[in-house]
């Protein structure tokens, strides 16, 4: 059973229906507004006595608290408080093919990567599937869908804080219900979930999720160097982890995207990119490299884009697809974690 009501599926609103005396075909109106993002005090069709049953339950909802606009695209940042009063964060960017919302899947991040904003305060508590869903439809309801578009968010990325399959059972709720047609409706196709590389979890994620796009932050080309930055290096070894990603790219047929932040005199020499083109042989991928943006907190700084474009290239040259990634929302704090990690710090000083 769902912990929230905005978790919920038809089977378990009609279970609920039932529990509360209720009649059957209450379930459809209310996952109906559920799909909206809408609480139980907006949905005009219902009772108030169903209204007021409903209310005694945990909705699961995100409010956007807080919208920052980016002056050199047209980017957006978004700060998400929950009903606890923690904050997340998503990032809205806009491409030719429609917009796509980065969104958070736990309150802050215990994988504790160096390059990361997410995880400097550490994992406070995972997200529900309610949440996740709600921080895509609180932007929905606050941006109207452009006249070509059934709607404003088209794609789907699970990159903000947190890792996604660290929260695996609310990943996998969330999943279904995105892409379920009484749900947000939106293709799995349009749909990636990234981790940091918890093994385990990639095999069963392949099985249990094979429609949606896998991505692993790499970031390095071998052992060594990732341990230094990931610690979850420490805990799967790339003789475990590139098997795995084998595996979902040859049971989906679909590629696997390597994640590859470029970070200046870390892992972005000319010896760097030969060697990541031979761990990568043999595998359907493609390889996503990532000037870094940079994190103060953290003292490291990502590499220009001309040396960006160099090492893309050479991995072409050695039969390996990459291609740069566009720099987007770099002035309105776009790096994951980042503008949670001021928000928090500006309410600490406040309490001083």
């Amino acid at each position: 059973m769902a912990n929230d009501l905005a978790s919920m599926n038809i089977e378990e609103l009609t279970a609920l229906m039932a529990e509360l005396g209720e009649p059957k075909f209450r379930a459809k109106q209310v996952l109906s507004w559920l799909a909206r993002g809408v609480a139980p005090e907006g949905m005009t069709n219902v009772p108030a006595s169903l209204k007021e049953k409903l209310s005694a339950i945990p909705f699961g909802g995100a409010k956007i608290i807080e919208r920052k606009f980016s002056k050199r695209d047209e980017t957006q940042k978004f700060l998400y408080e929950l009903a606890d009063g923690n904050i997340v964060e998503g990032v809205l960017m806009s491409y030719s093919y429609g917009n796509t919302l980065c969104i958070s899947s736990q309150v802050g991040c215990r994988m504790g990567c160096a390059f990361c904003a997410s995880t400097l305060n550490g994992k406070v508590r995972d997200l529900t599937a309610g949440e996740m869903l709600s921080e895509v439809t609180s932007v929905e309801r606050l941006i109207p869908a452009a006249e070509d578009r059934k709607r404003t968010v088209t794609n789907i990325v699970m990159m903000g804080c947190g890792e996604p399959l660290d929260n695996y059972e609310n990943t996998l709720r969330f999943l279904e219900r995105a892409t379920a047609a009484d749900g947000l409706g939106i293709s799995p196709r349009n749909i990636s979930v990234s981790t940091c590389g918890i093994v385990p979890k990639i095999y069963s994620f392949t099985e249990d999720a094979p429609h949606i796009t896998l991505c692993i932050s790499l970031h390095a080309p071998n052992d060594e160097l990732r341990r230094k930055t990931m610690p979850i290096a420490n805990a799967y070894s790339l003789s475990e982890l590139i098997p795995a990603a084998k595996h979902y790219a040859d049971v989906t047929g679909r590629r696997v995207i390597f994640e590859y932040a470029l970070i200046e005199g870390v892992n972005s020499s000319e010896e760097d990119a030969r060697e990541l083109a031979r761990l990568l042989r043999g595998i359907n991928c493609h390889v996503n490299l990532i000037p870094l943006n940079s994190v103060e907190e953290r003292c490291l700084s990502g590499v220009t884009r001309k040396k960006a474009a160099e090492f893309a290239a050479l991995l072409g040259r050695l039969r390996v697809s990459a291609t740069v990634r566009r720099e987007l929302g770099t002035d309105i704090d776009g790096a994951c974690g980042q503008l949670r990690n001021k928000h928090i710090g500006s309410q600490t000083k406040e309490e001083a």
